[in-house]
């Protein structure tokens, strides 16, 4: 069992953001969310990492509702990386990569063995052991990433949120984030614009439209001609690349009429 919703609905300000959603991941799969801007994605991260309760439904963490669990206890499970990470305050990637210790730390502190040890370890797996005395401004935005990558593993979660996490990346960066967390060895849950991507390094995706959940299974399943002009409101060929197997995605642009002479 692993981290799941059972038809959950969130409302936000009087308005539905979530409507019914279900989604029953196998454990260890990277589960791609995808949709238009305003379709749910981060609000379905929001709900299933405990920070806003469910109007209705439930979020289970294996069989128990994650609403009736301690915080402490939900982070040394979760983790999530935000869209928007970042700090005024320009301290060290050790430091930063430190903060996933938190959750592991009593009202005497914690274990430093452990502590050093997980964070010795979460350093190695983003390549940013090099980069650990690095003050945050002098990082590129990939490895700014992969720094708040590092501090998710930290600590040492058996599922990994990921809201937008290749926003503002170049190519590179992108493909070496999605890489990282596609070869963990948890489930995660990543919110992503781009289709190609998510064929590529997703096992499964969960399209949202407006709050309630359109299409559910592999990248191959569900990316298709269809899908793109309904939910996306834009015309593409889709093909699947035989070498991969994956879709892969070509944008066409609608027909515009002559300029006039």
């Amino acid at each position: 069992m692993t981290l799941r919703a059972r038809n959950v609905g969130w409302s936000r300000g009087g308005h539905l953001v979530l409507d019914g959603v279900t989604i029953e991941p196998r454990r260890g799969e990277t589960i791609g969310l995808l949709g238009p801007n305003g379709s749910g994605k981060s609000s379905l991260l929001r709900v299933l990492s405990g920070i806003a309760g469910p109007d209705s439904g439930r979020v289970l963490l294996d069989d128990t509702d994650i609403t009736t669990l301690p915080r402490r206890q939900v982070a040394r499970r979760v983790a999530m990386v935000d869209q928007h990470s970042d700090t005024e305050v320009d301290i060290a990637v050790l430091d930063v990569v430190r903060l996933g210790r938190i959750p592991h730390r009593g009202l005497f502190g914690g274990d430093d063995y452990a502590d050093r040890g997980a964070v010795d370890r979460a350093l190695d797996h983003t390549a940013m052991a090099p980069m650990a005395n690095r003050l945050w401004h002098t990082l590129s935005g990939g490895e700014r990433q992969r720094a708040q990558i590092a501090r998710a593993l930290a600590q040492e979660p058996d599922e990994l949120l990921l809201d937008e996490p290749t926003n503002h990346l170049d190519i590179q960066h992108q493909l070496e984030i999605l890489s990282l967390v596609a070869e963990l060895p948890l489930t995660s849950y990543i919110a992503l614009h781009d289709l190609n991507l998510a064929a590529m390094f997703c096992d499964r995706v969960l399209v949202l439209e407006r709050g309630r959940v359109v299409a559910d299974g592999t990248p191959a399943k569900v990316i298709t001609t269809d899908m793109v002009e309904q939910v996306y409101s834009v015309r593409a060929g889709v093909t699947i690349d035989p070498a991969t197997g994956y879709p892969t995605v070509t944008y066409r642009p609608r027909s515009v009429s002559p300029v006039p002479t």
